[in-house]
């Protein structure tokens, strides 16, 4: 892609807008807005966007960089796939699309060809799932309560029980390269037609497609309508993909997101159908984990919506194991979590078809907190009527208390727990103390004053960020070219030497030294204003020069002391010289 176009883009992309897709921001200063960090676990906002500049910067794990590394890193694609990405979102024309590599043009392409297929397929299925074969999925999905409206939004298909069927109508279209990558086809000696020869993954199944959080399809589940053992498992999930990994994504993250923002959290239930039944329920902002243990990356996704989360998982043992560590996870990372058990052991889509939307909204409107449901369910596996059953319990809740960050929200689940397990909170308390793990520290940059960089430095740093052409930036550049002594020694001098050198500077975080300078930077560019005079910089640089004189003279007082105690009465005479005529320099200003 032409640096001319990314360049146009960036210009023109609003970084606190597009960060804002992916990150809760929030006012932090006159041109910043902060947030939790996408890229690392923190409990407390570390991570800045700078509107003017147009860059963000994380105090905490140090990441930095301009709208395209953003999109880069969340995204996981190129750098040109990241400009044509912001283009898009900035409703910019895109031009021809220009590769640096070979290599980059074919994971381009391959990429490319597997969202093409996999919205085939998933136009396919739809279309099978009206042809006379599909009766049994239809009379399924009609007894689960799903409509005919239910069915579109969610896109839900029929793949047939064949072999051949769609891998025949697939490749005159798609190469073998991308049959084979897609995860829709499988090879196998086994596979009809003979050794090697690729067979539909998905037969005899309702599909459900996954989406991205872009709302394109990137794979699918299905679910088997047979029960026996030559069916395989119930649920049939595609394999992981240059599109797909499983666990980064969460079920309807797509269409909820919007919800998740105005409601201010996140209902999550455990399987699709709950989440589909609950969705058509008029309870948008639902996710489902698609019955596949919570991850840590579904976690930090779900992070960029909302830090509010009701959890509803069926209530068998597996869905509360699930429950469980769901919780562990989401607590810590500083989530605030709420659990709804329902009524009957229902799960959440029969609840909802049985009992109908106001009883479900009113189950979540009772919703408990997470240490409240945790000491419920230690009460019920183990009774606390014994000493054995009470140490079981115990043992039970400790490690949940152990991933709450805040201290006091510790001490609550320790009194209630000790009060409800009749266990005496003082030797609850001992307990939680010896087995409680040592938390990490924050990152915290150092300050200004520890790393020396005085206020002329911060200002001329500042000024050769701005656009080619400003007069405050090229009044600096003359000055550092004509006086190049002046920033020489200083701390903040290497970088001011890159930043001359560079006739644009992109991402300025790549021209820091090391992550202290990194920090520092980021630090005196948020907090810059907007404008900067030519005046500025004449000041900047009259400071400059009055602190080399005072150098100079810091230098003369030395020696002197040094030439009087060597009795050197010749090099004392010429270094009271130079330092009286110094002196009247700084007197006259």
């Amino acid at each position: 892609m032409a640096d001319g176009f990314a360049q146009s883009v960036k210009q023109q992309a609003d970084i606190v807008r597009i960060v804002g897709e992916y990150v809760r921001l929030t006012k932090g200063g006159a041109q910043s807005f902060k947030g939790l960090c996408p890229f690392h676990k923190e409990k407390t906002p570390s991570f800045n966007v700078q509107a003017v500049q147009q860059f963000y910067h994380c105090f905490g794990c140090g990441q930095s960089g301009d709208v395209f590394t953003f999109v880069q890193k969340m995204e996981n694609i190129s750098f040109p796939e990241a400009v044509r990405t912001v283009a898009q979102k900035c409703g910019i024309p895109l031009p021809k699309r220009e590769f640096s590599s070979p290599e980059e043009a074919q994971a381009s392409r391959l990429r490319s060809k597997l969202l093409e297929i996999h919205e085939q397929a998933c136009l396919y299925f739809e279309e099978q799932l009206q042809g006379p074969e599909a009766a049994r999925a239809r009379e399924y999905l009609t007894g689960r309560g799903l409509t005919a409206e239910a069915i579109t939004a969610f896109r839900i298909g029929y793949a047939p029980d064949s072999y051949s069927t769609m891998r025949d109508r697939f490749q005159s279209g798609f190469e073998e390269e991308v049959l084979r990558g897609s995860g829709l086809f499988s090879a196998k000696e086994q596979a009809e037609g003979g050794s090697g020869t690729m067979y539909a993954r998905f037969r005899k199944r309702i599909t459900f497609p996954i989406r991205n959080e872009a709302g394109r399809v990137i794979a699918f589940t299905a679910r088997a309508l047979d029960n026996d053992e030559k069916a395989g498992p119930k649920y049939l999930n595609s394999p992981e993909t240059p599109l797909y990994t499983k666990g980064h994504v969460l079920f309807n993250l797509d269409k909820a997101k919007q919800a998740i923002r105005q409601f201010e959290f996140a209902l999550l239930v455990e399987g699709q159908m709950d989440c589909i039944s609950v969705y058509m329920a008029g309870i948008t902002n639902v996710l489902a984990t698609s019955g596949t243990a919570f991850t840590e990356a579904q976690v930090r996704l779900l992070a960029r919506h909302t830090r509010q989360v009701v959890v509803n998982f069926d209530p068998d043992t597996a869905g509360a194991n699930a429950a469980e560590k769901s919780i562990a996870l989401l607590i810590e990372e500083g989530f605030s979590v709420k659990v709804v058990t329902l009524e009957g052991g229902l799960d959440p889509d029969r609840y909802v078809r049985e009992r109908g939307t106001p009883a479900y909204i009113a189950a979540l409107r009772g919703a408990r907190r997470h240490s409240d449901y945790l000491i419920e369910r230690a009460r019920t596996l183990f009774p606390p009527v014994t000493p054995d059953a009470k140490v079981k319990a115990l043992n039970f809740l400790l490690p949940h208390m152990q991933h709450i960050p805040s201290r006091i929200a510790r001490d609550e689940f320790a009194a209630d727990a000790a009060q409800k397990l009749s266990i005496d909170s003082a030797l609850l308390r001992q307990e939680l103390k010896q087995a409680a793990f040592a938390r990490r520290a924050d990152v915290r940059p150092k300050s200004s004053s520890a790393l020396g960089w005085s206020e002329a430095e911060k200002l001329l740093l500042r000024a050769l960020m701005l656009p080619a052409g400003q007069p405050a930036r090229e009044l600096a550049r003359q000055r550092m070219t004509e006086e190049p002594s002046l920033y020489e020694g200083l701390a903040a001098s290497a970088l001011l030497s890159a930043f001359l050198e560079a006739e644009t500077i992109s991402n300025p975080f790549d021209l820091a030294p090391d992550e202290s300078s990194r920090h520092l930077l980021a630090a005196v560019l948020m907090n810059g204003g907007q404008e900067i005079q030519t005046q500025q910089v004449e000041d900047a640089f009259h400071s400059l020069r009055h602190s080399r004189l005072e150098r100079r003279q810091r230098e003369l007082r030395r020696s002197l002391a040094e030439a009087e105690l060597r009795n050197d009465s010749a090099t004392v005479q010429e270094l009271m010289t130079e330092k009286m005529a110094l002196d009247r320099v700084l007197r006259d200003g």
